[in-house]
C-alpha cells in the first residue's frame, strides 16, 4: 500500500509533501524497526547532492560554464559529471543547460558506471557489501572501479558510434 502512495506521488497526484508525513507515520506504528534500519547517512548524502546541483546551477558563472560544455558534447559531459555527483542529481543539474535531451539521457544513464559515486545504488551496494565482508573492502572497490571504468569507456563509445553518430 505504502509503494502504491509512493508511485502517487511519483506520478504527481499526491503532493509529496503529504507523504512526508503518511508513510513515516504509518512505518512509525506499523513496522518501527524499517525506520531504525534506515541508512540515513546515504539518505542524507542523497539528499544533498540533489540540493547541491540545485544551487549550483543558479550561479552564473556555472550556467555559462555548462551550457558551453553541452553545446560542445552533452554526451560526454553528462558522462564525466556523474562520476563526481552521481547520475540522477547530474540529470536534474544538466537538463538546465541543454535542449539535447537524447545525448544527456545517454550521458546520464551511462555515467552511473564507473566511479562508485556514480549512482546512488553503487553506494548502496558498496555499503552492504562492506557490512558483509568488511575484510574484503579494498578488493571490492579495486574490482569495481577497473570493471565499471571499463563499461563506461565501452557503452559511451557505442554511444557515440551507435546512437550519436
Amino acid at each position: 500500500v505504502l509503494f502504491a502512495f509512493s508511485l502517487l506521488i511519483v506520478f504527481r497526484i499526491i503532493p509529496f509533501w503529504l507523504g512526508l508525513a503518511v508513510i513515516p507515520a504509518v512505518l512509525f506504528f506499523v513496522d518501527k524497526d524499517a525506520l531504525y534500519e534506515v541508512d540515513y547517512s546515504l539518505l542524507g548524502t542523497f539528499f544533498f547532492f540533489f540540493i547541491f546541483s540545485g544551487n549550483l546551477a543558479r550561479i552564473d558563472a556555472v550556467n555559462e560554464f555548462f551550457s558551453f560544455l553541452l553545446e560542445k558534447d552533452a554526451l560526454i559531459v553528462s558522462t564525466l559529471s556523474c562520476q563526481f555527483i552521481s547520475n540522477v542529481p547530474s540529470a536534474i543539474l544538466l537538463s538546465r543547460f541543454t535542449s539535447d535531451y537524447h545525448s544527456l539521457l545517454l550521458g546520464v544513464n551511462i555515467g552511473g558506471t564507473g566511479t562508485l559515486i556514480a549512482s546512488l545504488a553503487s553506494l548502496i551496494t558498496f555499503s552492504e557489501f562492506r557490512i558483509l565482508y568488511p575484510e574484503q573492502t579494498k578488493k571490492y572497490l579495486v574490482m569495481f572501479t577497473v570493471i565499471n571504468l571499463i563499461f563506461l569507456v565501452v557503452m559511451t563509445a557505442a554511444a557515440k558510434l551507435f546512437f550519436l553518430g
